[in-house]
């Protein structure tokens, strides 16, 4: 038996089981007959089910779209996605550097502290959040929901991102001496 022999008996036979034909156990016996009694009076019952296969073939558009690789709005998350890991590591060096540099001195860590968050540039970072929610919805074909009269929701949230800012910066990074010392 080789290798199966020094294992637990009902592993070896989970294993050497796979893919057989089981009995049908009682569960499945009653979820079956409940089954065809749901079927004994639909009119598609013996009738095969229409296949709608029209809506995965790609148009010539997004075929040729597709091999120009990933389209601007993909390309511009991607940088925004880098630029915010870039600001939190400078900003987490940051702030460890003058919890060093004011131990001790609480006060006046939190006023130096917030003077760093307000004279911090997001610039470059803020363009493109700009630039990602004036073009988005177009770029992605968003579609409308016609009930909010706004654009639909892309996984549950807005597409919309908000510019970043010295908020931005104490809500990760808070003006509290102890939490930069411990983390440092």
């Amino acid at each position: 038996m080789g290798r199966l022999s020094g294992m637990d008996k009902r592993d070896r036979k989970a294993i050497l089981g796979e893919g057989a034909t089981r009995p049908e156990t009682p569960k499945e016996r009653r979820q079956r007959a409940a089954l065809e009694a749901d079927l004994e009076g639909s009119p598609l019952k013996g009738r095969p089910l229409r296949a709608r296969l029209r809506n995965f073939r790609p148009s010539e558009r997004e075929y040729i779209a597709a091999l120009g690789g990933p389209l601007p709005w993909m390309r511009r998350l991607r940088q925004i996605e880098d630029a915010l890991d870039l600001h939190e590591r400078l900003l987490e060096e940051a702030w460890h550097e003058l919890a060093r540099e004011l131990a001790g001195q609480r006060e006046r860590f939190g006023e130096a502290w917030r003077a760093v968050a307000a004279a911090w540039s997001f610039d470059e970072v803020n363009d493109l959040v700009e630039r990602h929610n004036r073009f988005f919805p177009a770029e992605a074909r968003l579609p409308m929901d016609p009930r909010t009269r706004d654009f639909v929701l892309v996984n549950g949230k807005p597409y919309q991102r908000e510019p970043l800012g010295a908020a931005w910066i104490l809500e990760r990074f808070p003006p509290e001496l102890a939490l930069a010392a411990e983390a440092a």
